[in-house]
């Protein structure tokens, strides 16, 4: 063999294409202003810290909380104390003669939520007013009233109701925080390994082709020199644009995946862009071999997961609702005692006035439909806390096959490269001696470099599903430390 060939070969050999490490370094920078940054590897734990402390959607869930308080207090709003001026007068007719008489109330009406209502002032007389009970005069008079329920509306009312339901708003939003955090990671997380594989794809795939670019410039000075064909310098060219193009269709994906994560990763209010395609390595990867863990694991996620909890919030509020309409089934019948409020009963002599009050629809139709409505929503809402923790369950024993059937595909990826470098090696040798050519070589090669993207996909797969099983068991409802 010639010894330029035999040179040939050698590069060839030494050509073999691996999974490198990439440089430990990475820019970054808004769409909107620069942004400089130390220079390390985009790990994570960081943009799983950048979405906790700048992504816009978890910002916005935050201000759950600040609705659930005006929520609390739109509820107290209705037993805050109100002050009331009262001024009236009448024009009446006593023992012949022609009167003016009437009242100036001040006074502060007040309501508490088990139903009692009352008020407290004082009462100024207006005109000649000489009232037995009270008497009233030109002076002040203190003033007290009192309605109070007695079946209908005691301890429980729809006023009542609406604080306790109000009560729970903070719950609910905690809740909407942690189920937004909860997607935003698992989206982070999953979009971050697909950007990582994408950049590995890359490298691999530049790779290839700077050993087309060497193998090419070597055959085209060989061809000069008359020692090798026309015809494979025409395969070589046509090697390197094949793979120029994979080059090129890899770096279109790589980057639509790092717009992707870019929605994620979010600094002083804009994405950030990255200037450097760099990527960190893959962590080492250690068998699992499943989650020992299984039923300790869906107890908890039972007990953390917002899905689960909505509902018990839902049916907490529904069972509030439910005691009002039962209670709208008594019969109204309440106590007052309060001052008249009619300047023509001091004529009378009357300051006060007592009675007892009785409501009582026939058929109760309003209440009993209700209560009906109420009890159905009751039997759907554990229905759906059935199937949502049995989903939950699901959800464990699904990210756990994902991790397993993860696992055993590194090892066939892993087994199917061991091969594929093994083949080239071959091919590369025979082709030394003469015994193939330069497309069997490439179809080696190619067969490599698509082993190792396989390999690529593989290992992120592994991590994209252990970031399902974070998601699964609840544990991203609190930020990551």
């Amino acid at each position: 063999m010639p010894r330029n060939l035999l040179s040939l070969s050698c590069l060839f050999a030494g050509a073999v294409l691996v999974v490198s490490p990439l440089p430990d370094t990475f820019g970054l920078e808004t769409t909107t202003s620069q942004y400089d940054a130390p220079t390390r590897p985009l790990r994570l734990e960081t943009v799983l810290s950048l979405v906790e402390t700048q992504h816009p959607l978890l910002h916005g869930s935050r201000t759950e909380k600040l609705a659930a308080q005006g929520t609390l207090l739109k509820a107290l709003g209705a037993f805050e104390p109100i002050l009331v001026n009262d001024f009236e007068v009448e024009r009446l007719v006593k023992d012949g003669q022609t009167k003016s008489v009437g009242f100036n109330d001040t006074m502060v009406q007040m309501r508490h939520p088990s139903g009692l209502r009352g008020f407290a002032g004082w009462r100024t007389g207006i005109g000649d007013v000489d009232v037995a009970d009270l008497g009233v005069d030109q002076t002040n008079q203190p003033l007290l009233g009192l309605v109070l329920p007695l079946l209908r509306g005691l301890g429980t009312n729809p006023e009542q109701g609406e604080l306790e339901k109000s009560k729970l708003a903070e719950q609910e939003a905690t809740l909407h925080i942690q189920q937004t955090r909860q997607d935003l990671y698992l989206g982070a997380a999953t979009q971050y390994w697909k950007w990582v594989a994408a950049w590995k794809a890359v490298d691999l795939r530049q790779q290839a082709l700077d050993v087309a670019k060497v193998r090419l410039q070597q055959l085209t000075r060989q061809a000069e020199a008359g020692a090798v064909a026309e015809f494979d310098v025409t395969e070589a060219h046509q090697e390197v644009q094949r793979r120029l193009e994979n080059v090129i269709k890899a770096t279109r994906e790589a980057e639509q995946e790092q717009f992707k994560l870019s929605l994620f990763v979010w600094d002083h209010g804009a994405p950030m862009a990255f200037n450097l395609q760099t990527v960190p390595d893959f962590p080492p990867l250690t068998s699992t071999s499943g989650i020992p863990t299984r039923e300790t694991d869906v107890d908890l996620a039972q007990q953390r997961r917002p899905e689960i909890l909505q509902i018990t919030l839902e049916a907490a509020r529904n069972h509030i609702d439910l005691g009002v309409a039962k209670n709208n089934l008594l019969p109204g019948l309440q106590a007052e005692a309060q001052p008249t409020r009619k300047p023509g009963e001091f004529v009378l002599g009357l300051g006060y006035r007592f009675g007892l009050i009785l409501s009582f629809p026939f058929l109760q139709k309003g209440a009993t439909g209700q209560q009906l409505q109420l009890k159905a929503k009751a039997e759907r809402l554990l229905w759906d806390q059935q199937y949502r923790m049995q989903q939950v369950a699901l959800d464990i024993d699904n990210a756990n096959s994902a991790i397993l059937r993860a696992e055993e595909r590194m090892q066939a990826a892993s087994q199917a490269l061991i091969y594929a470098r093994s083949l080239v090696k071959g091919e590369r040798t025979r082709f030394q001696v003469g015994a193939t050519n330069l497309l069997f070589v490439n179809l080696r090669e190619r067969n490599q470099v698509d082993a190792e993207v396989i390999y690529i996909q593989a290992q992120a797969d592994y991590h994209q599903a252990q970031a399902f099983y974070q998601w699964a068991i609840g544990s991203w409802t609190q930020p990551v430390a």
